[in-house]
C-alpha cells in the first residue's frame, strides 16, 4: 500500500502544510488504510470511511486544539487519530492496541472528552465555548455529530441551550442516513427534503432553533468541506453545517446508496449506502465463528417472543437503535411488524415509551445493553418502577466484560438493583432466561403480586460455555418452575460448612470451586439481585459456617453487600453466626482489560476463592 503521505503526518501542522491537489491523496490513503484496519481488528469502519474528508478538512482549516473539536459518537474519530500524531496504531499492527475506539485525552491533547454513548457533543461545545466566552477567549469550538446521535433527546437539548447561548459555536452535522441500523424518526423526513433541496427546503428544523445553517450536499469533497468550514471558521454565533456523506466510502458500492439493504449488523459483506453491516465491522480471523451470547441468547428470547404475537397483539419489542448486536436480526425485524419498534439512539424515550404501552395494556420489552440502559435511569426510576408497569427489559453486555470504558456493563448490578420495585433476574442457563422471560411478559402477571417491572441480565460467555455441557444443564435447569418462584433461590449442590452463592454468570465459577474444596460445600444459584431470599439464607445461616457471596459486578454498593448485611442485621450469636466473603470488581472504570485478567484482579478464580475459604475455615 503507498501511505507516504499519511506515514508524514504527526499533527494537524501536517495537514495544513500540504498542497490542495494533495488532500485527495491523503484521504484516499486514509480510505485504504482504514479497510485495511477493519480486516485485520474490525471496528466502527463504516461511519469513519464516511468521514475522512470531513476529518481532513476540518484539520486542514482549524488548529487543534486551541480549536476544540468534540466529536458524537466519538467511534467516528479514527480518522481524527490518524492526522493527530497516532497513524501508526492504524498503520502496523502490532501497535493497534495503542489507541482506544473512541477520542480519550489520555492519548492526546486533540481529544477532549472520553465518549461512546452519543448526543452529548452540542451540550459539551456549548460549556466549552460557555468558559472560552467567559475568559475573553477567541478559539472556536466544533461539535461533530452524527451516525444516528443526533436523534437523542440531549442533542436536542443542546440545540436549544446553543441558540440561546450565543456566540461561537459550528455543529457539524454528518448526515449518512443512517444510524446503527436505518435511521427512524419523524425528523429524518424533513432531513432528506433539505437534501433533496440542496438545504433549501422548509420546515428546517435547525432554524426552528434558532440556528444559522449551511449545506454541503458533497460531503465526500474535500475541497467543498475546507471551502465550507473556512467561511464559518471564528463565525460570531453558532451556525450547523450540514454535510451528506456516504458511511462506508470506500466499500464495495450499493446497487442504490439510498436504499436500506437486508444485512445484518457484522455481516461478511458490508458495502456502502445504508448497509447496517458496515456500522461494526468484524474482523476477518473472527468470521464464522458461532454466535457471542448477546446474538445466541437474544436469538433466543426473539424467537420465543414471536411465537406470542398472533395472541398477544400488544406484545411490543423495543430497540433504542442497538438490534443487530443483540441478536434481532433484520429478518426478525421483517416479521415481527408493528411488534418491532426501533426508536433511534433514544434510550430515556425507549423506557418511557414502553411504560407508556404497558400504562395501555400492552406487553414492552426494551432490549439493549446495561451501559446503554443506565441513560435512562430516571425513567427506570419514575415513569417505570414507580408507576409499577409491567416492561420486560433485556439487559445485554451485563456483568465484568474485557469492554472499554464507556461500555463496561460492571455497574448495573449497584445500579439497577437498588431501585424499588424493580426485579432484577439473572439467568445461569439458556433454559431459565427463556422461563424468567415467560414469566416476566405473561399478561398475566398484571393481576399478581410481583406486576412491575422486570430486568432480565442476558448471560455472557462463561454461562453461554458451561451451558453446553449436559451436566451443568442437567445440575443447574430450574424444572417446573414458573411465576414468583424464579425469586427464590436454588440449592444446585448441598453441603455443609460451606455455602458458595453464585449469582448469574458466577454460578459456574461456584461450581467449580466447590469442586476443587475438600469437603462438600452447597452451592446456591440465587437467580435475582434486586432482593433477598430471607428463608432461604437463614436456612444456610443454621447451618454453615461461612457463606461465599460471588457477583461479576461493582462489590460496592452490590449484591454481596446486601447478603453481608443481612446476616450482620440477623445478630446472632458470635459463636453461631456464620463469617461472609463477598467477591465482586472494585469501584474503578477499566478500559480494554481482558476478562481474566479482571478475574485476577478480583480474585474472582478458583484459586483465589478456594485459599480464602480455606483460609476461614482451617
Amino acid at each position: 500500500m503507498h501511505d507516504g503521505l499519511l506515514r508524514s503526518i504527526t499533527g494537524p501542522d501536517d495537514v495544513k502544510a500540504l498542497r490542495a491537489d494533495q488532500l485527495p491523496d491523503l484521504c484516499a490513503e486514509i480510505r485504504t488504510t482504514l479497510l485495511d484496519y477493519g480486516h485485520r481488528h474490525g471496528g466502527h469502519i463504516g461511519s469513519n470511511l464516511g468521514l475522512v474528508e470531513a476529518t481532513v478538512a476540518l484539520h486542514r482549516v482549524f488548529d487543534s486544539p486551541n480549536d476544540r473539536i468534540v466529536f458524537d459518537v466519538s467511534h467516528q474519530s479514527y480518522v481524527h487519530k490518524m492526522l493527530t500524531g497516532r497513524a501508526q496504531a492504524y498503520l502496523d499492527p502490532a501497535r493497534a492496541g495503542e489507541t482506544t475506539g473512541f477520542t480519550n485525552p489520555e492519548e492526546s491533547e486533540h481529544d477532549q472528552f472520553v465518549l461512546g454513548h452519543t448526543g452529548t457533543s452540542i451540550s459539551l461545545a456549548c460549556g466549552l465555548a460557555k468558559a472560552r466566552d467567559a475568559r475573553g477567549e477567541t478559539n472556536n469550538v466544533i461539535a461533530v455529530i452524527g451516525d444516528g446521535s443526533l436523534s437523542s433527546g440531549v442533542a436536542f437539548e443542546g440545540l436549544n441551550n446553543a441558540a440561546e447561548q450565543g456566540g461561537n459555536l459550528i455543529i457539524v452535522f454528518n448526515d449518512n442516513e443512517m444510524s446503527i441500523a436505518e435511521d427512524f424518526g419523524g425528523m429524518y423526513g424533513p432531513l432528506a427534503r433539505l437534501r433533496e433541496s440542496g438545504g433549501t427546503a422548509q420546515p428546517n428544523i435547525f432554524n426552528a432553533f434558532g440556528l444559522d445553517y449551511r449545506y454541503v450536499e458533497q460531503g465526500n469533497d474535500v475541497a467543498a468541506l475546507v471551502d465550507a468550514f473556512t467561511e464559518v471558521k471564528d463565525i460570531d454565533h453558532p451556525v450547523v453545517v450540514h454535510i451528506h456523506t456516504l458511511k462506508g466510502l470506500g466499500l464495495p458500492a450499493a446497487d442504490d446508496r439510498h436504499e436500506v439493504d437486508h444485512c445484518d449488523l457484522s455481516g461478511s459483506e458490508p458495502h456502502a449506502g445504508r448497509c447496517e453491516a458496515s456500522h461494526w465491522q468484524t474482523p476477518d480471523a473472527a468470521l464464522g465463528k458461532p454466535d457471542d451470547p448477546r446474538k445466541h441468547y437474544g436469538k433466543l428470547a426473539m424467537a420465543a417472543l414471536e411465537r406470542c404475537f398472533a395472541a398477544e397483539p400488544g406484545l411490543t419489542i423495543i430497540s433504542p437503535a442497538t438490534p443487530g448486536s443483540n441478536g434481532i436480526t433484520r429478518e426478525f425485524r421483517e416479521r415481527a411488524g408493528s411488534h418491532y419498534v426501533d426508536t433511534g439512539i433514544t434510550e430515556s424515550h425507549a423506557v418511557a415509551f414502553a411504560a407508556g404501552i404497558a400504562r395501555a395494556g400492552g406487553t414492552p420489552v426494551v432490549a439493549t445493553t446495561a451501559s446503554f440502559f443506565q441513560r435512562a435511569y430516571d425513567q427506570f426510576f419514575q415513569e417505570m418502577a414507580l408507576n409499577r408497569q409491567p416492561v420486560t427489559l433485556l439487559s445485554f453486555l451485563s456483568g465484568l466484560s474485557g469492554s472499554d470504558s464507556t461500555h463496561s456493563g460492571a455497574y448495573d448490578i449497584a445500579m439497577f438493583g437498588n431501585i424499588p420495585g424493580l426485579i432484577c433476574l439473572a439467568p445461569t442457563s439458556g433454559y431459565d432466561f427463556l422461563g424468567m422471560l415467560d414469566w416476566a411478559t405473561d399478561p398475566a402477571r398484571r393481576g399478581s403480586a410481583h406486576p412491575g417491572p422486570i430486568l432480565i441480565r442476558v448471560p455472557s460467555e462463561t454461562v453461554l460455555a458451561a451451558d453446553a455441557q449436559s451436566v451443568y444443564r442437567a445440575t443447574c435447569e430450574s424444572r417446573g418452575i414458573t411465576g414468583a418462584d424464579w425469586l427464590r433461590w436454588h440449592a444446585v449442590r448441598h453441603g455443609s460448612e460451606v455455602a458458595i452463592l453464585g449469582l448469574g454468570n458466577m454460578l459456574p465459577l461456584a461450581l467449580q470451586v466447590a469442586d476443587a474444596l475438600p469437603f462438600d460445600a452447597t452451592v446456591v444459584d440465587p437467580r435475582q439481585f434486586g432482593s433477598l431470599d430471607g428463608e432461604a439464607l437463614d436456612a444456610i445461616m443454621g447451618s454453615h459456617r461461612l457463606i461465599v457471596a460471588l457477583e461479576d459486578g461493582q462489590r460496592e454498593g452490590g449484591w454481596g453487600e446486601k447478603v453481608a448485611t443481612y446476616c450482620a442485621n440477623r445478630r446472632l450469636p458470635r459463636a453461631v453466626a456464620p463469617h461472609v466473603l463477598t467477591f465482586g470488581a472494585v469501584k474503578e472504570f477499566t478500559d480494554r482489560v481482558p476478562l481474566d485478567e479482571l478475574d485476577e484482579r478480583y480474585g474472582l478464580t478458583i484459586e483465589s476463592v478456594v485459599d480464602a475459604v480455606l483460609g476461614l475455615i482451617d
